[in-house]
């Protein structure tokens, strides 16, 4: 189950990382950027790398957040409620 959720926190970010990287590069020259006022010793094909996995990174991180806080507390603990416990526990509310 893990390797599944996984997938569907790398994929999608793959994708979005690939269109935010040509997004970002329509407008900005890698050879012009700077970092800390000096300028960035990669080839543009090192910058455009670089970029790459540090969006599906930031974007993988955001997803994997999500999935997370989709989590109930009893699947994160890897445990079952008490049967009087669970939400949607029809016989705890019968008359």
């Amino acid at each position: 189950m893990w390797v599944q959720r996984l997938m569907w926190i790398a994929w999608p970010a793959f994708l979005m990382a690939g269109v935010l990287e040509m997004m970002v590069f329509a407008f900005v020259d890698p050879e012009a950027l700077q970092w800390f006022d000096q300028p960035v010793n990669l080839s543009r094909q090192g910058v455009y790398t670089v970029a790459f996995f540090v969006f599906w990174l930031i974007i993988m991180a955001s997803g994997a957040l999500t999935t997370l806080l989709s989590f109930s507390p009893f699947e994160f603990n890897g445990g079952q409620a008490p049967e009087s416990d669970r939400s949607g526990d029809s016989t705890k509310y019968a008359p």
